[in-house]
């Protein structure tokens, strides 16, 4: 893969065609081809997308980012001085906001450090970069525009100093089993001997708690589940009729996890004219847009350990609902 430099100091694109290469529309047909019709999380992410998501982060009742972040407060001098300063990439950025916590205690400690901010939304990518480096003007940061694979390949063939690659938010969540192991195999690869690994994971907790994160009063989420739909009507020429369908969010306690879906209201055919897709919907059926698994720690301790990441410091919320796992590599 090509790594093409618009302007050193803004953004790297990871290729500059990776609109059409990593976002072709092929698991769009495919996921709306199955009788449970899915659709990957990837698609909530245009700009508007990820400034809805920057709102849900806010709400009273969404707590992952608010306890994540006070988990941060607490330990991220801690994190930086087990790492020393070394090269800082998070997957799925987004704003960074959280990430400055983690810039700020690194740069306590060393004046040479560099953060590589990754996501597939070039617009909130591009404006969090521009912040931060009027911000942390002693912090070499580079924007990189592109999904997780395509990162994980390019950081494999370009390696420049020791590593702390992060993954924040319970991202994770949204990758079911076979997924999840998948993507880690694909870290440790990316990581070599004595780099780091943080990792951030929503813990198992009860249905009323987890329900009311998803389904807001403001239907703040319920404007981002649908705006999925928004972002295929402009990325594939298409037809959806965003009030023909209606968010709701479960918890499967079986599962361990949140199921966001997309209700259909009323049967009606949609096309997607760049796909040469057209589909039909049945009044009633539903689109799974989302999974979020909700995890126990001793045993996400156990997986990591597993792929050669040796868990060296793990944190919690006093209330136990979130945690951060730092691994090394052996």
């Amino acid at each position: 893969m090509i790594a093409e430099t618009l302007n050193p100091q803004i953004l790297t694109v990871l290729d500059h065609h990776y609109q059409e290469l990593a976002i072709d529309g092929k698991d769009v047909i495919e996921g709306l081809s199955k009788k449970q019709k899915t659709l990957p999380p990837k698609y909530f992410y245009d700009d508007r997308g990820s400034l809805l998501f920057e709102e849900i982060c806010d709400l009273p009742e969404y707590y992952p980012t608010r306890t994540e972040a006070w988990i941060l407060q607490q330990y991220a001098d801690e994190i930086a001085e087990i790492t020393n300063c070394c090269e800082l990439i998070e997957l799925g950025s987004g704003s960074s906001t959280k990430t400055q916590l983690l810039l700020d205690a690194y740069q306590k400690i060393a004046d040479n450090c560099r953060y590589l901010p990754i996501d597939v939304s070039g617009g909130i990518l591009k404006t969090s970069v521009l912040q931060l480096q009027e911000k942390y003007p002693d912090i070499a940061i580079h924007g990189l525009l592109g999904t997780y694979d395509q990162a994980l390949v390019h950081l494999e063939s370009n390696y420049l100093q020791s590593r702390m690659l992060f993954f924040l938010g319970s991202s994770l969540g949204n990758f079911n089993p076979e997924e999840c192991d998948r993507f880690l195999n694909q870290i440790s690869r990316t990581l070599q001997s004595g780099d780091y690994f943080l990792l951030g994971i929503d813990l198992q907790k009860p249905k009323d708690i987890l329900e009311a994160a998803y389904n807001d009063s403001q239907c703040v989420t319920a404007a981002f589940n649908l705006n999925m739909l928004s972002h295929l009507n402009w990325r594939f020429q298409g037809d959806f009729d965003i009030s023909l369908f209606k968010h709701q969010a479960i918890y499967n306690e079986v599962e361990n996890q949140i199921e966001m879906y997309l209700h259909c209201q009323k049967s009606h055919w949609v096309t997607l004219e760049a796909l040469d897709l057209k589909v039909f919907f049945e009044g009633g059926e539903s689109i799974l847009t989302e999974i979020s698994r909700k995890f126990n720690l001793t045993k996400m301790s156990q997986q990591l350990e597993s792929k050669g990441l040796k868990t060296i410091k793990t944190c919690t919320d006093e209330k136990g609902w979130f945690g951060l796992i730092l691994c090394q590599v052996e």
